[in-house]
Formats: structure tokens, sequence, C-alpha cells
């Protein structure tokens, strides 16, 4: 559904903002109802299948995940760039960008199956490489929504794949299918997520679908968008390398069990990037037209993916028994509590990610995204073999750290300085008095299942407390958001 257009009073610069978070509150909403019967699927999925089959099912989404890097040349977010710029050539691009895909496709399929005999997976070629494929085109059709902010639509749509993919899976677990319709079932889904936007993008006059090659703009993206590619590979590869290697390294069982605890990792992980697809454009059309309004607009974006991060980790970090036992495997439960401390800084390196892709200095995002390849890849073949799915947690962590400091130090030098102490010492106080909290709860009462929905609900309930007595949120801050609800409603 369209936005309604700003009332005249509202400045120009807080309308792109308030549109901004309008967006990111209206697509989070949905997410989040999503994400949570994604959760409930990924749960009934890993506890039917058991440790080992769903140790081998995650290893073939995360090769599939690696090698789409073939598929995507970085066009991705360029897509996203210069059709926030240019809304009327959304429908030129897009067809590129589908064509090229197309012809990509081959070379992905053969790469896919040499890694996948490789691995011994071979016999999932199939339904791995179907996944792969409608995976990359559901995302550069629902982007197209990104670059003309009519997001209502992938709301509607985040919430029907979810529901979809569920569906599947209880069909499977009655049927006591094996691993290979669970990677058909996830391929389905986003088979339908390409009809819906097809659909949509159809309807609503924003883009038909259809096939042209045109070399020059190709080659011209091209070049364009090799620093976004080897940043989506060098990035893909940090985030998904250490579950093949557990895989090839370990017995699979471990496989299992570490990407059971990646799972709540990698599904909170939708909020950073929820934001960050949301904010991109807006920081991509500041840079041309405000470019000394940026800098302000990017420690606005630092606090708030912040403010729920922090929480977040600090939450999963002192309930990941209760998780570990009642959703996943209780041999889950030290990795979560690894990864949680993640957690929070891969919420905030998100702005560095958008600062730098925005402000056309996404080579030098580059070079951060392999200098923590570098580290990712040393740290888990030092730590897989001895410690085992562990050494990959504590990996993850140390990766997460280098990687936020390389793009602070980079967006610092090409945009301005982010104060990172500034800005964040009041939400981490709030946070550690929640956690004080939760801890002195924990240890009067053993929560499981739905009981756990009480620690949950205190700890908002006293980090918003506390936020508001270390004064966290500014008035001006306060206001900003108040404008931008009323706005949306």
């Amino acid at each position: 559904m369209p936005d309604r257009d700003l009332p005249p009073e509202v400045p120009v610069p807080a309308g792109l903002g308030s549109q901004a978070l309008r967006n990111t509150i209206l697509v989070l909403t949905a997410k989040i109802a999503s994400r949570l019967v994604a959760l409930v699927t990924v749960f009934l999925t890993l506890k039917y299948l058991t440790a080992a089959p769903y140790g081998t099912f995650t290893t073939l989404i995360n090769y599939t995940a690696i090698i789409s890097v073939v598929l995507d040349l970085g066009f991705n977010v360029l897509y996203v760039r210069e059709g926030a710029r240019d809304k009327a050539s959304i429908q030129r691009y897009l067809r590129n960008v589908m064509s090229l895909r197309a012809l990509m496709a081959v070379v992905a399929f053969v790469i896919l199956a040499g890694a996948l005999g490789v691995a011994g997976l071979g016999g999932l070629l199939v339904p791995g490489f179907a996944l792969m494929v409608l995976t990359s085109y559901a995302t550069l059709l629902r982007n197209t929504l990104y670059a003309v902010q009519r997001l209502g639509y992938e709301a509607v749509a985040v919430v029907l794949e979810s529901v979809v993919l569920l569906v599947l899976v209880l069909i499977g677990i009655e049927a006591h299918a094996g691993v290979t319709y669970f990677v058909w079932a996830y391929a389905a889904q986003y088979l339908f997520s390409c009809v819906y936007f097809v659909i949509v993008l159809a309807v609503r006059k924003i883009a038909v679908i259809g096939w042209t090659i045109e070399p020059d703009l190709l080659r011209s993206w091209f070049w364009q968008g090799l620093p976004f590619a080897l940043t989506f590979v060098l990035t893909i590869l940090y985030f998904r390398l250490d579950q093949p290697l557990i895989y090839a390294l370990r017995p699979h069982v471990e496989a299992g069990w570490y990407g059971a605890a990646y799972k709540p990792f990698e599904a909170l992980l939708f909020v950073p990037m929820t934001f960050l697809s949301v904010v991109f454009p807006v920081l991509s059309i500041y840079h041309r037209e405000r470019p000394a309004e940026l800098l302000d607009a990017l420690n606005r974006f630092y606090k708030a993916l912040l403010l729920l991060g922090w929480p977040v980790s600090v939450g999963i970090f002192l309930l990941a028994r209760p998780i570990a036992n009642a959703f996943l495997y209780p041999e889950s439960e030290p990795a979560l509590q690894i990864l949680a401390l993640s957690l929070v800084i891969a919420f905030i390196n998100n702005t560095f990610i958008g600062a730098l892709s925005a402000a056309n200095h996404q080579a030098s995002f580059a070079w951060a995204a392999g200098l923590s390849l570098i580290a990712n890849i040393v740290l888990n073949l030092a730590l897989i073999p001895p410690f085992g799915y562990l050494g990959a947690s504590w990996a993850t962590v140390a990766t997460e750290l280098v990687l936020g400091a390389a793009g602070w130090y980079l967006t610092a030098r090409h945009i301005g300085r982010v104060p990172v102490h500034t800005l964040s010492w009041r939400p981490l106080v709030a946070g550690l008095v929640m956690g004080v909290v939760l801890y002195l709860i924990g240890a009067f009462s053993d929560f499981s299942g739905v009981m756990m929905l009480i620690p949950i609900l205190v700890g908002g309930v006293v980090y918003s407390a506390a936020l508001l007595l270390v004064r966290g949120i500014t008035t001006d801050e306060i206001a900003f958001a108040r404008r931008a609800l009323a706005l949306a409603r």
C-alpha cells in the first residue's frame, strides 16, 4: 500500500526519516509475526529430523547460499540503489538483471553440482538448485518494493510465505518425509513468493516482468557492482562457511547441534536487515542530495540498532538453557550462549554496511569484509578441529568484532565518526540492569515452554524503565518516533 504524502509542515529531511521509520515499523511488525511462525517451523523440523539429518539439511542450505553469489554479482544492492534514485527505470533495470541471472544460473548449477558431489550431498542437487534459483529471484523481485518504498505488499508477503512453509512442513512430518522433501518445501515457499511479487508489481504498475539484455547497461553495472559482489561473496562466506566445515571436520551430529543454535541467531538478524533494507534507499538519497545530514542519520540508525540488539543479546545469553531444552537440542545451549554475545555486534555492523554502500564506498567495505573472512577462515580452521561446534561459535564472535572495527574505521574515514561511546553507554547500562533482574529471576525459578514469556516480559519492562532512568532515549528521539507513528496511522 502506498505511503501517504507528508503534510506540508513536516520538513523534507524529517519526512524522509519519518517515512523510513514508518516503513521499518510496518515491515518489522509483519516480519516479527512471520518469524514467529518460521521459528515454529524450524523447531518442528529440527525436532523431527533429529541432529544428524538436520545437520545434513542445514549444510545443504549453506552450500546453496554460498554458491548463490554467482547469481547475484553484486546487482541486488546496486539495483535497489539505482532504482531508488531513478524509479522511472525500475522495469528496465529489473528485466536486465532477471535475464542475466537466468544465464548465470547455468554456471551456478555446475559449481553447485561439484561442491555437493565432494561433500557427499549429490542426491540433493536438484532440489538444492531449485531452492537457490528461486530464492535469488524472490529476493530480486521483493527488492523492487524496497527501491520504490511500497512496503505494504512486502509486509503481506512475509506473513504468507511463513504460513505456506509451515503448512508444507506439517505435511512432511505427517507423511514421515526425509531431508529431500524439506528442501523442496523451502523451494516451494520461494516459488510462491516469486508468483506473488510478479502479480503485485504488474497490478500496481511498478514493473511488468520481461526479459531484456542491454550489454552496455550490464557492462556498466558489472563494474559498479563488482565491489558489492565482492562484499557479498566475502560476507556470505564468513556467515555460512562454518557449517560446511563442521560437517566436513567433525561428526555430522555436531553440525546439527550448531545449526540448531545458529537458527535463533540467524532468525533475529532479520531485525537489523529489515532496518537496513528500508533505510538504505533513504541513506542513498541523503548522500546525493543532503550529504551534510548523512552522519546524523547514521547516528540515529546506529542507536536504533543498539537499542534493539543489546537486550536481545543479554536475554538470549541468560535464557539459553530453557530455549535449548524446549526448542533446540540440549547440546546446543553453550553454542547459543556464545553466539548471543555476537548478536548485538551483528546488529550495529549494519550501520557501517549501509553507510559505506549508500555513499558509494562499497569498495572500502569490501576490504573490511575481506579482512573478516580471513579472520573467520583462520579461526574456524584453528578452533573447529579441537573444539568442534563451540570453536565455530567463538570464531563467529571474533569475526563480528573484526568486521565492526573495520567498518567503524572506514565510515569515520569516508563519511564521519559515529560516536560509539557517547551513543552506547546508556543503552548498555540499561541492558545490564535488565540482565541482573533476569539472572535473579532465573536463580529462583526454572522457566520453560510458555513460562519463558514471564522473564521476557519482565525484561522488556525493566529495560524500558532503565532506559528512561539513564536517559538512554532523548526527547528529540521520542518526538521523532511519535511523529512517524502518528503519520503511519
